[in-house]
């Protein structure tokens, strides 16, 4: 005996609503934050939690004008993201934790200098532009501003502040790039074990103290790089160290950059520790300016010929497991307003 059956609906509606639910989803590939309301989100974190996991395409989240109080994190999950603010100066992520502060949950709890950042990048592939990036905690010791654990991360014309402990590229393996950004601090401010790339940069001391503090990896083949940077200096600090080694193989490297008066005459330091002289390797290639004077620096660092600076270039500063060569020319990260009449 055979059964007929009988569709209340024609077929295709049926094959349309499988399609549907078993399609994959549509994810936006551009995003818009605005504090102020009008916008797909008035938080930053709102946005990135809204990005796909894993997405295999770029996301482009743009920032409007405003003060945004939050700390944000853009975890492993959430790659080929990127933020990109209205303007530099007006585009402002703010936080204030710091080492030793109680957690508000569990006042047993305190906050660590790993988790002290204003905005945590542990995701590959991100892009920062125009952003300024501020831990507000004040000179109460260790507070982060902006710490980046991911690879191949791009951080463009974006102003790092802080003061003790400003920014951390924390990761072993991780490459990172910085173009045309300001970043300053008093102690160790740009510290940990990634290798990061500094182009055009201005580095700001806002005391006396030590600018770099890197933990390089000893099979690691380079640490901290600054090319054609500038070495600035508030009033007060006068007496600042290139850097000293948080660990004993640290690799910190200036070429071509313009060292203010502020840089100590020896230039570095071995953290009270003659050994690491022995296995650190802090070198500079024709530097300039009033603390530029090869002669008076320590004997265990390096001023590098011609043919050695040539070993520092991005192809073989971020050579690795993968090939990575940060963007050239305008870096595509421009803001573009949001068009309201597309929504």
């Amino acid at each position: 005996m055979t059964h007929k059956v009988h569709f209340t609906y024609p077929i295709w509606i049926y094959l349309l609503l499988g399609w549907a639910l078993y399609s994959p989803s549509v994810y936006a590939k551009t995003l818009y934050v605005d504090q102020r309301g009008g916008a797909d989100y008035r938080t930053i974190q709102e946005a990135i939690d809204a990005v796909r996991d894993l997405s295999p395409e770029r996301v482009v989240i743009y920032i409007a004008k405003g003060r945004y109080n939050e700390k944000v994190s853009i975890p492993s999950w959430k790659s080929n993201i990127t933020l990109v603010g209205e303007a530099r100066d007006s585009t402002i992520i703010g936080w204030d934790d710091y080492s030793g502060k109680p957690m508000s949950s569990d006042s047993s709890r305190k906050f660590s200098t790993f988790t002290s950042y204003t905005l945590l990048v542990a995701g590959n592939d991100v892009q920062l532009a125009n952003l300024t990036i501020l831990n507000e905690a004040g000179r109460v010791g260790q507070a982060v501003a902006l710490h980046v654990e991911g690879d191949r991360i791009m951080v463009y014309n974006c102003r790092i502040l802080g003061n003790q402990d400003t920014l951390l590229p924390a990761a072993e393996g991780s490459r990172q790039y910085y173009l045309d950004c300001y970043i300053e601090g008093t102690t160790d401010f740009i510290f940990g074990r990634a290798t990061a790339l500094f182009d055009r940069c201005t580095i700001h001391s806002l005391s006396n103290s030590y600018i770099t503090a890197a933990a390089t990896p000893q099979a690691q083949a380079f640490g901290f790089v600054f090319r054609e940077c500038r070495l600035t200096a508030a009033p007060e600090a006068t007496k600042v160290f290139l850097g000293r080694p948080w660990r004993p193989y640290a690799k910190t490297v200036f070429l071509n950059c313009q060292l203010g008066a502020h840089i100590r005459p020896e230039g570095w330091d071995n953290w009270r520790n003659t050994e690491n002289e022995k296995t650190a390797f802090y070198a500079e290639y024709n530097s300039k300016g009033p603390g530029a004077i090869a002669s008076n620096r320590v004997s265990w660092s390096h001023q590098l010929d011609k043919k050695e600076a040539k070993a520092y270039v991005p192809a073989k500063i971020f050579a690795g497991g993968s090939r990575w060569s940060p963007p050239k020319g305008n870096l595509a990260l421009d803001y573009k307003p949001q068009d309201n009449t597309t929504k």
